[in-house]
């Protein structure tokens, strides 16, 4: 049965996208049906981001242009949609992120978010987040577009090797993070370092962090609690932010010994398991 709930399009972004496919699907002709036979997607589906139930992906956005032929209405409304899923107190930072020219990061515990595989941001979300997760991890994955651009920001990653161990949503989620960020390694303008246990002690004890660098608006310093995030463009905090960041670097592997590190550990602990037999899990 065709869902008619209404929709006030001023809402949210969500319900302006929902409202608009609707629209220009019933000016098409078209059923809920119809139009996700085209798309290759179910009416169900259809229905679900018509009455702002269910966040449209990027690749859901594109197809409808296509067969609407909407000139890219959808593909530009997405962003907007995606940026509105991110929590309230994130999106300040997520349009400075946007801006960065440099993207200097330190993460104690995971690998950080514009690294993320979609997969891999599902678990590291789901742990913190309970309702839509799924445009929460579609939020996180659109934020990666900023790598994609024609100047894309220089991002600059020291992670704790507890980030490489530390099994997050099961051995194949963890295989292909890694192999990942093998891929991301090898863009000139991703640099990642690993920063090893037996460095021991280290500047990033108290937490992760990130520093932002502008062409045009103040350098800032990012960092997170339990709650929520944290931003300031003190130049004292920044100026300390970057002293503890060139330490962490110096204790950190060199980026080709960081993509031996990963490898390693890609393979012994998240490759192919033996069999109590000794024979390997195919």
């Amino acid at each position: 049965m065709v869902n008619i709930r209404s929709l006030d399009p001023s809402a949210s972004p969500l319900d302006y996208y929902g409202y608009e496919l609707r629209r220009l699907r019933e000016e098409a002709g078209l059923s809920q049906s119809q139009l996700g036979d085209i798309l290759f997607c179910t009416g169900s589906l259809v229905g679900q981001i018509e009455t702002a139930r269910k966040v449209p992906t990027r690749e859901f956005s594109e197809r409808v242009d296509a067969a609407l032929m909407t000139g890219g209405l959808f593909t530009r409304l997405v962003g907007l949609v995606l940026k509105s899923q991110l929590p309230s107190w994130f999106r300040p930072y997520a349009e400075m992120e946007a801006k960065a020219t440099y993207i200097y990061s330190f993460q104690a515990q995971v690998v950080d978010g514009l690294l993320q595989t979609e997969n891999y941001a599902r678990a590291v979300l789901s742990v913190r987040f309970e309702s839509d997760l799924d445009g929460l991890v579609a939020a996180r994955i659109e934020r990666q577009r900023i790598l994609q651009g024609v100047q894309p920001p220089l991002l600059w990653v020291v992670m704790s090797e507890a980030a490489l161990r530390q099994e997050t949503g099961g051995r194949e989620v963890m295989r292909e993070q890694l192999a990942h960020l093998l891929e991301m390694q090898e863009h000139e303008w991703v640099k990642i370092q690993m920063l090893p246990f037996e460095v021991g002690a280290h500047a990033g004890q108290p937490g992760s962090f990130n520093l932002l660098r502008f062409s045009d608006d103040p350098d800032l310093v990012y960092t997170e609690d339990f709650v929520q995030g944290h931003m300031t463009v003190d130049s004292a905090a920044f100026k300390q932010g970057s002293l503890r960041y060139d330490h962490l670097r110096a204790a950190a592997l060199s980026v080709e010994d960081s993509s031996a590190l990963i490898t390693r550990v890609m393979e012994e602990h998240y490759g192919d398991q033996p069999k109590p037999g000794g024979s390997a899990l195919a």
